[in-house]
């Protein structure tokens, strides 16, 4: 009878294939909707003056296009590269595989705040004994990407800061360093206490980070840092192909600027545009920089890293089987 029970309880197979199917219609649909809402209802930038732009701009030539796409086309190179160096620690996955997750997990990303939604995604490929430890995976690798923005960062806002006469506003600076001082104090006793929340700690999180190889870490930076210059002069050809009275110096420090602000903020992906484009139009204003062209180089650069891949991403979201886990076993 307890058997019987259970099994009217549990779901059939043809139910969980329906809202399996559900769930990925869902998160393509939300995605492409947003997208197309970006698209076509941009505030900042109108399509009358994009199109000005565009025609203006030398963008629409072929080597224009080819050397665009060769940029992006390597910006996720490395980013697929650095996913499956890192999932070599626990199991060896070939570049298509790591692609496909890498791109569905971007897809699901973009309609979750701050790419949270990244973690569940790329997790969900492999079995539950192997969960745990992909999403911690795909923290150091995130945190790594991290690190390298707010490191080229801070160069771009240290030659700010010693060529411009910079207003800061002391409440908000004192504000922020506070709030990260008792962040780290927060942090340093829950780490001292072992407190852990579902049997994890941030103890046993770092005993795990350590004992990681250091070859695989350093492989892991190097891909981070090697993607970051490639998305940056991306940028940088934009704006020289929109004519923009920049030298490559200035270019390069707006920029490392401009991505280290905009990392400080958590939103929704998709509304990672309009926020660039803020930071952006303010990072060049100080080089009397044309608003419409520089929101015109932010926006391409959204369509060909973000708009592009998640398109391909939505394929493979689909076909997603969850027949077809990824085990832990050799």
């Amino acid at each position: 009878m307890y058997y019987f029970a259970s099994m009217q309880k549990s779901p059939s197979h043809k139910t969980k294939q329906f809202l399996a199917l559900a769930i990925k219609l869902f998160i393509v649909i939300g995605c492409g909707y947003f997208i197309y809402t970006k698209l076509s209802q941009n505030n900042q930038l109108s399509l009358s003056d994009f199109y000005s732009e565009i025609i203006k701009s030398d963008l629409l030539l072929l080597k224009s296009i080819i050397l665009l796409v060769f940029f992006s086309l390597f910006n996720w190179f490395f980013e697929i590269t650095k996913w499956k160096t890192l999932v070599s620690s626990c199991k060896k996955i070939d570049f298509k595989i790591a692609a496909v997750q890498s791109l569905a997990s971007l897809t699901v990303s973009l309609i979750t705040p701050n790419r949270i939604g990244e973690y569940g995604a790329k997790a969900i490929y492999f079995e539950k004994p192997m969960r745990k430890q992909i999403l911690v995976l795909n923290l150091i690798g995130n945190l790594f990407q991290l690190l390298t923005t707010i490191i080229f960062g801070s160069i771009g806002i240290t030659f700010f800061l010693l060529n411009f006469d910079i207003d800061i506003p002391i409440k908000s600076t004192v504000l922020v360093i506070s709030f990260s001082f008792l962040f780290v104090l927060f942090a340093w006793f829950i780490y001292k206490k072992g407190y852990s929340f579902k049997g994890h700690s941030l103890k046993s999180l770092l005993n795990y980070i350590s004992k990681i190889p250091n070859s695989l870490t350093l492989k892991t930076g190097l891909y981070s840092v090697i993607r970051y210059l490639f998305f940056s002069h991306q940028f940088y050809f934009l704006l020289v192909l929109f004519h923009v009275d920049i030298t490559y110096s200035e270019a390069l420090f707006s920029i490392f600027s401009l991505y280290f602000l905009a990392s400080l903020i958590p939103m929704l992906s998709l509304f990672d545009v309009v926020l660039k484009g803020s930071i952006a139009i303010w990072v060049f204003s100080f080089f009397n920089c044309t608003e419409t062209s520089i929101l015109s180089v932010v926006f391409i650069m959204w369509v060909f890293n973000f708009v592009l891949p998640s398109i391909a991403g939505s394929y493979f979201v689909l076909t997603f089987n969850i027949d077809n886990l990824i085990s832990s076993k050799k």
